[in-house]
């Protein structure tokens, strides 16, 4: 039996994966995995996630060179949700050309921008 047939997967063959910056602590991004993202980010020590919208993987920073490099992949103690320890690369790991993905903080107005733009996405996208 692999480490792989540990993992609780959803009924669509994914798991819920939470990158954490290793120094820092904080959380920079969600996303999904499958298994062969999972195993592939195991082999190769930088992340590979599974794009819902693509139907496809999807190696971090394959299109801005943002990539994750993975110190430590966790499980939690349900063994559904993964949690991968990383170094961003850029500094930036959102599309939005952020740090995090949580930028949107809750205000009495809504959700409000807290967090700066730290590169122009259509200078990271072409």
């Amino acid at each position: 039996m692999s480490w792989l047939d540990d993992v609780l997967w959803d009924k669509d063959g994914l798991v819920p994966a939470i990158a954490q910056d290793a120094k820092t602590g904080e959380v920079l991004m969600f996303a999904w995995m499958n298994r062969e993202a999972l195993e592939k980010t195991a082999a190769g020590g930088e992340a590979v996630y599974f794009s819902r919208s693509r139907s496809r993987l999807w190696h971090k920073g394959e299109e801005s060179g943002h990539t994750q490099k993975v110190l430590e992949l966790r499980v939690d103690c349900d063994k559904d949700v993964v949690l991968l320890k990383i170094e961003q690369t850029g500094g930036i790991a959102c599309h939005t050309g952020r740090r995090s993905c949580f930028f949107n903080r809750l205000e009495t107005s809504g959700w409000q921008d807290v967090e700066p733009v730290l590169k122009d996405p259509k200078e990271i996208y072409k």
